[in-house]
């Protein structure tokens, strides 16, 4: 359910097929109870589905643009029961912020006490802030509404290096930097060529035709000379100094495992 979410309200709804079911276009969803966990009931749910995907099939062959298997309904269900969701029922809001930094924190904090006087804020921890509400409810709504528009910069990010593991994926952030190194990286290659051996008997020797496969492996190390990178003091020049390396993704996740293990890469590197 959406925050404050009140009984009578529309709200949008994804279906997605149960078995076998190859396509939701033009279908229609009947009456659904949308249970929570506790097992109640708080939406009831119907109405025909948009499907964005489109698709055909005949003697074999099948053509498809995005999923046919799930849709959603604008407005498709009602709510039946409310969530308790008090805003500062007991004098204080929490402020949560996306990413957890002190800066950022601490600077939310002196922005809001500059706005509404001092201690009205107390930055918690790294995500969490503390704010006193007004005591009235009738002032709350207002009191968030001038609290959303104060401007905050966040902080500096720390230097930060994601990588895909899955699909070789490399992204970072604009406070990377790298230090001169020196990298040597060689693909290894395996490549099995099978072919199949038919041993045919003579005539009239009694002998039967065997069948066997023959296998040959090959491995070949493709070496490359040791190359020099140069550090940089921004994104382009790092970006500029992995390109002379001339590696493909899956390559360069490598790479840069090993440039932070020898100290080359100033960055905190995350791998998902």
């Amino acid at each position: 359910l959406p925050p404050f979410a009140r009984p009578g309200q529309n709200i949008d709804i994804t279906v997605s097929s149960l078995g076998n079911a190859k396509s939701l276009r033009g279908g229609t969803l009947l009456m659904t109870p949308l249970k929570g966990a506790d097992g109640q009931v708080y939406a009831l749910a119907q109405g025909n589905m948009v499907v964005g995907g489109a698709g055909a099939s005949a003697n074999g062959s099948k053509v498809q643009i995005n999923q046919l298997s799930s849709g959603r309904i604008p407005a498709g269900a009602i709510v039946e029961r409310a969530v308790d969701s008090p805003l500062g029922g007991d004098g204080t809001l929490m402020l949560e912020l996306n990413t957890s930094d002190f800066g950022t924190a601490q600077m939310a904090t002196d922005a809001i006490n500059r706005a509404f006087g001092p201690g009205t804020a107390t930055a918690l921890d790294a995500r969490v802030i503390q704010v006193t509400a007004p005591a009235r409810p009738e002032e709350r709504v207002g009191f968030m509404a001038r609290m959303q528009n104060i401007d905050v910069s966040p902080a500096q990010a720390v230097a930060k290096v994601v990588i895909n593991a899955r699909t070789g994926s490399v992204v970072m952030n604009q406070n990377v930097r790298l230090n001169d190194c020196a990298v040597a990286h060689g693909n290894l290659s395996v490549v099995i060529n099978t072919e199949p051996v038919i041993s045919q008997p003579n005539p009239l020797s009694g002998g039967a035709t065997v069948a066997a496969q023959k296998s040959q492996i090959e491995i070949s190390v493709a070496g490359s000379a040791l190359q020099v990178v140069r550090g940089g003091a921004s994104l382009a020049d790092v970006i500029k100094g992995l390109n002379t390396l001339g590696a493909n993704p899956q390559d360069l996740v490598s790479i840069l495992q090993a440039m932070k293990a020898a100290g080359a890469l100033r960055a905190e590197l995350e791998i998902i």
